[in-house]
């Protein structure tokens, strides 16, 4: 795989002068920016996947809801349907996408839309639902809606600035485009994360002075969900179970179980995938393999989703998005600029 992605080393040069002259011309005002005059918070990454876009929007949404009428915008993607979707009831995973019908479950009080034109999307969240807020989930490189605020992520074990443009490397645009954000969350630390590694980690970003780093990790709950109830994860220890997973990196979740003394068989599948017939065959074998009264299958909480109408006894491990340390500079920052464009 690495030769294949040094042999293809011009086409990323290619893609690297297009996304380069694409950027530029929005920065001159060639291409049209729209600009809303309520709060957008734009939430994205420079690299593809796996950087805990999801979390980081609840964590925002915990933040606003209490405060102001909130509403997410996400692209929806690989869902069935296009154009503007207004998520209710009737709506399943596969009409909306994983992570929008997650946020749409979990925050009755928020309105949550799915739109790949985030531009008419706005627009129609403004027209039907009136939100003071909008944010926008994995919209870094959307240019033609002008955020008003950007919070870029990137991996602490993949930092932006070590990795180089698609299909060498897995950026989706130069490093350059960091400019653009005003926060960068590097996300998925280790909790032991030191105050001179993360100064370390601040010098290889390469911030400027307007730009503020802050260092989160994934917390895991200590209860499993399923439909038929619930129970504490340390139930599980000295268990087997089966853990599918439908994500992009998986490997914090692994440890998280081993460090709980829980055996697994995983079953891995690609990022937002679709579970076909033949994919419950397999996980119910493998269910069904198991030995004791319970056969206990686990999962994330975005691929219960699309699991947990299929499977009996599924279980899903809810996850957030927790900050090393100035949290509270975090989120006077969002507060202040919420506050501030309303005004």
């Amino acid at each position: 795989m690495k030769l294949l992605r040094f042999l293809l080393f011009p086409i990323a040069v290619i893609y690297d002068i297009v996304t380069t002259i694409r950027n530029l011309f929005f920065d001159i005002g060639f291409f049209k920016q729209k600009e809303f005059e309520l709060p957008v918070i734009a939430v994205g990454n420079l690299s593809v996947g796996g950087t805990g876009k999801s979390p980081q929007i609840e964590y925002l949404i915990r933040l606003l809801k209490g405060k102001y009428k909130v509403a997410t915008l996400s692209r929806g993607y690989k869902r069935k349907t296009e154009g503007f979707q207004l998520l209710n009831r009737t709506h399943t995973t596969e009409d909306v996408g994983d992570e929008p019908m997650q946020f749409y479950r979990k925050f009755a009080d928020i309105a949550v839309a799915v739109d790949a034109n985030r531009v008419n999307g706005i627009n129609e969240l403004i027209k039907r639902e009136t939100p003071e807020v909008v944010l926008l989930d994995d919209a870094f490189q959307h240019r033609k809606v002008k955020a008003s605020f950007y919070v870029l992520l990137t991996k602490f074990d993949d930092l932006f600035s070590d990795d180089f443009i698609l299909p060498t490397g897995n950026l989706r645009e130069s490093r350059r485009g960091a400019r653009r954000a005003d926060i960068i969350v590097v996300t998925k630390c280790p909790g032991s994360l030191t105050t001179e590694e993360q100064k370390s980690i601040q010098q290889r970003l390469k911030v400027s002075r307007k730009q503020q780093v802050f260092f989160s990790r994934i917390k895991y709950e200590e209860t499993i969900y399923s439909q038929q109830g619930s129970m504490r994860i340390d139930d599980l220890s000295n268990s087997k179970i089966v853990l599918v997973t439908g994500i992009a990196a998986p490997k914090p979740l692994l440890h998280f179980l081993t460090g709980k003394g829980i055996s697994y068989q995983h079953i891995n599948f690609p990022d937002h995938h679709n579970f076909a017939q033949k994919d419950l065959n397999k996980i119910k074998e493998a269910a069904n393999e198991l030995s004791g009264e319970r056969r206990i299958i686990l999962t994330t909480e975005k691929d219960y989703v699309r699991l947990g109408n299929s499977i009996d006894n599924l279980y899903y491990l809810p996850i957030e998005s927790s900050f090393l340390c100035n949290d509270k500079e975090f989120n006077e920052l969002i507060l202040n600029h919420v506050e501030a464009r309303k005004n």
